[in-house]
């Protein structure tokens, strides 16, 4: 078993000073065009003084129409640099390695939000998606690779591409929303061909020791297990990422294909062949034990969210003390406010059921 607090090489950029990454999390705290806003840069930065080896940012989007939440952080165009360039020379300033999510919402895209109806590989009329057009898909293309050119001229140290969760590129992996009949559609290999050019357009065009992450989704959203197994390993046999972050909802939870139910889903991508390229699970860790469980069954690093929101100095907390359990559930608003999350992002939170406690009724309040 690899120490949690011992230091991670990857083939490129700068060493993880500990195998503790913070989840990409959803926040809506940014402002409407996708700057970054005073709030978001105290939430990120509190965890990089908190003792996270690698701080990501939430979800970025690379198009404007791409955006999927209200206060989404924003990586689509120039305009947006002078804030991620404080962004990331702060978190390297407090000594954690940075990294921008790549991101585009695509049929999950809010109508509302973006203002037309949302885009993905295929129409579905549920969601009133519109089917991308051939030029559209390699527009796509282009703009995840030059949104990593422009988190490369801000100063971070790498990006990850979103590729999970039913969004654009996961919707693209799934053959329930991917019906294309082009090079971008049919076989598993032509489905995975969008993430692959996006991954070989930010090799060429970012420098050498850029660091590039992929976050994938194992089940759900229309996706095969044994497709993404096969597209796991060959990524990381590739040696083109740098390291694949597993989003599996619950580590040790038995997978949803009766195939593969006699083994917990952590098991099927810790067993696979991965060259030099690390690979990170999220998924319900939330005590010092179940970071330190991840860590037994052979992977390279742990990624937390929940567990990040409710403190912002969990890695240190960890380390202190191997009994260590989060704050009980639910907490109050004051316990997140001192956390470093904007009250924006504490009522994001309280979507949550269960996770922020209701607000006192006060005296007059009653009495009305």
């Amino acid at each position: 078993m690899t120490d949690l607090f011992s230091p991670l090489e990857l083939t490129r950029g700068p060493a993880w000073k500990n195998r503790f990454m913070l989840a990409p999390l959803t926040n809506c705290q940014s402002h409407a065009d996708g700057a970054l806003s005073d709030d978001e840069f105290h939430w990120l930065t509190l965890r990089a003084t908190g003792g996270f080896g690698l701080v990501m940012t939430c979800a970025a989007h690379v198009q404007a129409q791409g955006q999927g939440f209200p206060g989404q952080l924003g990586i689509y165009s120039d305009h947006l640099l002078p804030g991620l360039t404080r962004l990331a020379a702060d978190i390297r300033a407090k000594g954690a390695v940075s990294s921008v999510q790549l991101h585009h919402a695509g049929l999950r895209s809010p109508a509302d939000l973006i203002g037309h109806a949302p885009v993905g590989p295929s129409a579905d009329a549920e969601t009133g998606t519109r089917e991308l057009a051939s030029g559209e898909v390699h527009q796509l293309i282009e703009d995840f690779v030059a949104a990593a050119v422009r988190a490369e001229k801000a100063g971070f140290d790498g990006v990850e591409i979103h590729g999970a969760h039913g969004y654009i590129v996961c919707a693209f992996l799934s053959p329930e929303t991917n019906r294309r009949e082009d090079d971008f559609g049919g076989s598993p290999a032509r489905r995975a061909r969008i993430l692959k050019d996006i991954i070989a357009g930010i090799r060429t065009r970012c420098r050498p020791d850029f660091q590039l992450g992929l976050r994938l989704s194992p089940e759900r959203f229309g996706l095969i297990t044994a497709d993404m197994r096969a597209l796991a390993g060959e990524l990381m046999e590739s040696g083109s990422l740098d390291y694949l972050d597993m989003s599996l909802w619950d580590c040790f939870k038995a997978p949803v294909d009766a195939a593969f139910k006699e083994r917990p889903l952590i098991d099927w991508f810790a067993d696979l062949p991965r060259g030099q390229t690390k690979l990170g699970v999220a998924g319900k860790i939330m005590s010092a034990a179940d970071a330190h469980r991840v860590m037994e069954h052979g992977v390279d690093f742990a990624v937390v969210g929940r567990a990040a929101v409710l403190h912002h100095d969990y890695p240190r907390l960890v380390a202190a003390d191997p009994g260590f359990e989060p704050i009980a559930r639910p907490v109050s608003r004051e316990h997140l406010r001192r956390e470093g999350l904007s009250p924006t992002f504490v009522e994001y939170m309280d979507q949550w059921k269960g996770f922020v406690a209701p607000e006192p009724v006060r005296e007059a309040e009653a009495v009305a």
